[in-house]
């Protein structure tokens, strides 16, 4: 409603702030800055590391390492339980240090970016006033500040006099065109209701924190610092926890249903063994070593490990700062990548694109025109500097201008949407006026007859609708005079013709753009611009012809399809208003919203077919598009550096921005790029998918040989009149292996490990480890097999040391040949030369001084004949079924 408003005049804004034109005393800044507090967002404080080791804990297999190792110490297996536990204190080291090492680098990025404003104080009630520069978060509510172009608004203000001054809202509201602004005064209360769809955002007497001016000048009233922006109340709005990523769905996926198997194992042992066998307790570290054996007890090192490698070099090598490490995995197992236009593919520039004479056809004339202009409008209207458009003229046209004597300037204004610049005429006593600024409103001050204007306009809408900006230029000679020139000078011109502009490609971009295609990243354009200009920026970057659509539309496919879609608005903006009440900015339905955040959350979006380019999105829209892409199995990342792209940096599986972006959207991110590049993103993917290759590797290597001698370890221990292996040599077996598998965080993957999104899919790996691993049973049986034959045949060697010390080497063998095979790519790397250890280990240790402190001893050449002959034949069948499980693959 239109009386919630409570829109004021700049006089009452002061009044009812305490301040005045002429600013604040020191005094007066210091009480207020101790009240009021310091003019910064709010930020997440840095965890301690005793926090950080606690949530590495979440981590299910580490919580079941912890528990087993519990166990081991109250059962009395005091070597397993030191195992055990150090496994599980170095992983939540190496993730605590890792989480740290990020913290640290963000906050040296967040130093890069501090800035200062332009205030106007007074040392004394009665002293005049003094500009001077003070940090953004020494700014109180009160304070009047001068913006020029270039300046970020460095808090939220109420304009108290402006020139010509447009800004950039991008970072609030996703528009890339600079929005005019105006220090006009409206009635305390209005009594025209307003469109249900107009928001604070666009009040023309109101700037807000992370805007940027573009042109023009402006003195305003501070109204709102520090929590109580609108900059800030989005972080509320939109703080809500996140949705688990892909790494935590695959990870979480395996880990239950290896955890499932794994507290079944120990009951299922101690049952049979005392129905079969008679053996009740004594059984129970055996028991517990066979729980230990089957379970991936490394894997929260290797995952850490591996990340944290990765992380670090990328770091280093490219400026990408992982603030959350399972991100590096989410990234590189991302088959979706969204993004805005303006800024990534796009500078926020714009530049010539054609001159066009009023016949249609290219006109040179009409640049040079234009660009007599722009130069003599900067030289003679005190301009701090020229607007975009401007700019884009003076370097299109090159040195231009000088020619002509300047004699006066009437510069841009957002109303009339148009700039003249005089200039000396060509004919003697004459004034050249030259005009340039919207098609419309220069068509207006033109001599043209109707069917002419109609043409004309048609000719600028045809254009438009082609995702160009267009500016038309008209002139007219008029006698020389003294008399200063205004805006009512702007009539009876000559049309002269149009300028198109489009938008500076990004350098960088479309080859950034052809590197993703190639890694199997499909990217979609989110962007809250009109559709023609954002295909005709993709079709400026090499796409083609693009399939457009308007977030509507997209997301009115993926509610039809949601169920329970859907969502009561927030109640944030009640906080909001009344914060702005005392400014003039109240709000009822969307206009109370920050750009609508306050709406239908993504949870109400079911799956979504996204075309290449979605326009007019607003940030919640965002938001949901990235929720409908995730819902339809996809694995999303989003780059973002505004306000109004935190609900969908917060909605994907790993949210990246830039170093320069806002404070509250490089906290919410998951990954820090020191400059907008998608290059960088493309190196930041592949160091993920390599990470994830080694984890991915390590997780089948591991599992299927795991699972094989579990499997064959409780057929033994039925089969046998004792147990197969002795609980210490069950362990000392496990962390050689354990050992050996450190090696797969540095391995370097093939190439084609890192041609495609790397996922860690629970039922693909059930598959792989029950082939591979009822293999590596069969192995293990045969041993049986043979050693059985060997001990209670003719030359019996019945001897329970031979037996455990043949099964032991056989273990590590078989264990060193699944991690050559199965590793895949060409060269051994780290992993040839670990699995040559473990290999060496296995023959070496049964005859030494600690093989026989574990009970092991020296085979007989008989049995290395008979282990020969078993390994030979199960590398011929590891082999077969690894080229059966590539053919299938593919």
């Amino acid at each position: 409603m239109a009386s919630e408003r409570g829109a004021a005049t700049s006089l009452q804004v002061l009044r009812r702030l305490d301040t005045g034109p002429r600013g604040l005393t020191e005094s007066e800044a210091a009480a207020r800055l101790a009240d009021a507090g310091e003019n910064t967002a709010p930020h997440p404080h840095n965890a301690s590391w005793p926090r950080r080791c606690a949530r590495a804990l979440r981590d299910p297999f580490t919580a079941v390492l912890l528990a087993l190792g519990l166990v081991s110490a109250l059962v009395a297996s005091w070597g397993t339980a030191v195992v055990i536990l150090a496994l599980v204190a170095v992983s939540c080291g190496l993730r605590a240090a890792g989480e740290h090492r990020a913290d640290r680098s963000l906050a040296a990025l967040r130093e890069l970016v501090a800035g200062t404003a332009t205030v106007l104080r007074r040392g004394q009630e009665d002293a005049e006033p003094q500009a001077r520069e003070v940090p953004v978060g020494e700014l109180v509510p009160g304070d009047v500040v001068r913006l020029g172009p270039g300046d970020l608004v460095p808090a939220d203000v109420r304009l108290l006099r402006a020139r010509g001054l447009t800004v950039h809202q991008a970072v609030l509201t996703g528009e890339s065109a600079p929005v005019a602004k105006a220090a006009v005064d409206v009635p305390e209360v209005s009594e025209v209701p307003e469109p249900a769809d107009r928001g604070p955002f666009d009040e023309p007497y109101l700037c807000f924190q992370g805007s940027g001016v573009a042109s023009g000048s402006a003195t305003a009233v501070v109204v709102a610092t520090g929590e109580r922006t609108r900059f800030a109340a989005v972080q509320g709005e939109s703080g809500g926890r996140r949705e688990a990523s892909a790494f935590d769905r695959s990870v979480h996926g395996i880990s239950w249903v290896l955890i499932r198997f794994m507290l079944l194992t120990p009951p299922l042992v101690l049952m049979s063994n005392a129905a079969l066998r008679g053996r009740g307790l004594e059984t129970l570290p055996f028991a517990v070593a066979v729980a230990v054996g089957l379970t991936p007890e490394m894997l929260p090192v290797i995952v850490t490990t591996c990340l944290a490698r990765g992380a670090a070099l990328l770091a280093r090598a490219h400026r990408v700062v992982v603030r959350r490490l399972p991100a590096l995995h989410d990234l590189g197992a991302a088959d979706v990548l969204c993004l805005d236009k303006t800024g990534t593919l796009t500078q926020d520039r714009p530049v010539v694109e054609r001159a066009l004479g009023p016949d249609g056809e290219d006109d040179p004339e009409v640049l040079r025109w234009a660009a007599v202009g722009a130069w003599w409008t900067l030289q003679l209207a005190e301009l701090p500097a020229p607007d975009a458009l401007d700019e884009a003229l003076l370097a299109a046209a090159g040195p231009v201008g000088e020619e002509y004597d300047g004699v006066g300037a009437v510069p841009f204004d957002p109303e009339r949407r148009t700039a003249t610049a005089v200039v000396t005429g060509t004919a003697l006593g004459t004034h050249a006026l030259v005009t340039k600024g919207a098609a419309e409103d220069v068509l207006d001050r033109c001599d043209l007859d109707p069917a002419e204007r109609e043409r004309l306009l048609a000719l600028a809408a045809r254009e438009a609708d082609a995702g160009l900006r267009v500016l038309a230029v008209a002139t007219a000679e008029r006698p020389a005079r003294t008399r200063p020139y205004t805006a009512a000078d702007e009539h009876g011109l000559t049309f002269r013709g149009l300028l198109t502009f489009r938008d500076a490609l990004a350098p960088g971009a479309a080859e950034a753009l052809r590197g993703l295609t190639d890694l199997g990243i499909t990217v979609r354009i989110l962007t809250g611009d009109h559709p023609a200009t954002a295909a005709r920026a993709c079709r400026d970057l090499g796409l083609g012809t693009v399939e457009v659509e308007t977030a509507a539309d997209v997301l009115r496919r993926g509610v039809e399809e949601a169920a329970g879609a859907g969502a009561g608005a927030g109640a944030g903006a009640g906080r909001a208003d009344a914060r702005w009440a005392g400014a003039g900015l109240g709000g009822a339905g969307r206009a109370g919203s920050v750009s609508g955040l306050e709406g239908a959350g993504p949870e109400g979006v079911g799956p979504v077919q996204v075309p290449t380019v979605v326009a007019r999105c607003t940030p919640e829209d965002k938001a949901r598009i990235v929720a409908g892409l995730r819902a339809a199995g996809h694995t999303v990342g989003f780059l973002g550096d505004g306000v109004n792209d935190i609900p969908a940096l917060r909605a994907a599986d790993v949210g990246i921005a830039p170093r320069t972006a806002v404070d509250l959207a490089r906290e919410t991110a998951d990954v820090v790029l020191a400059e907008k590049d998608l290059g960088a993103i493309g190196h930041a993917v592949t160091a993920g998918r390599r990470s994830s290759a080694n984890i991915a590797t390590y997780l089948r290597v591991t599992l299927s040989s795991n699972l094989g001698n579990i499997l064959a370890m409780l057929s033994a221990g039925l089969l046998l009149p004792f147990l197969p292996m002795l609980p210490a040599q069950v362990l000392t077996q496990n962390l050689c292996f354990d050992a050996a598998q450190l090696a797969f965080a540095h391995d370097r993957p093939g190439p084609a490990a890192l041609r495609r999104p790397t996922v860690l899919r629970p039922r693909a790996f059930l598959r792989f480890i029950t082939g591979f691993g009822v293999l590596n049973a069969i192995a293990d049986l045969a041993t049986f097999g043979v050693l059985a034959l060997a001990l209670h045949g003719p030359d019996a060697l019945n001897d329970e040391a031979v037996f455990h010390s043949a099964w032991f080497t056989e273990n590590l063998l078989t264990q060193a040949l699944v991690m050559f095979l199965l590793r895949g790519g060409t060269r051994p790397g780290p992993i040839g030369r670990a699995a040559t250890a473990l290999a060496a280990v296995g023959l070496l240790l049964p005859p030494s001084p600690l093989g026989a402190a574990l009970g092991m001893t020296g085979l007989p050449p008989a049995c290395h004949l008979l282990l020969a002959a078993v390994l030979g034949l199960y590398t011929l069948a590891l082999r077969a079924l690894r080229a059966r499980h590539g053919r299938r693959q593919r």
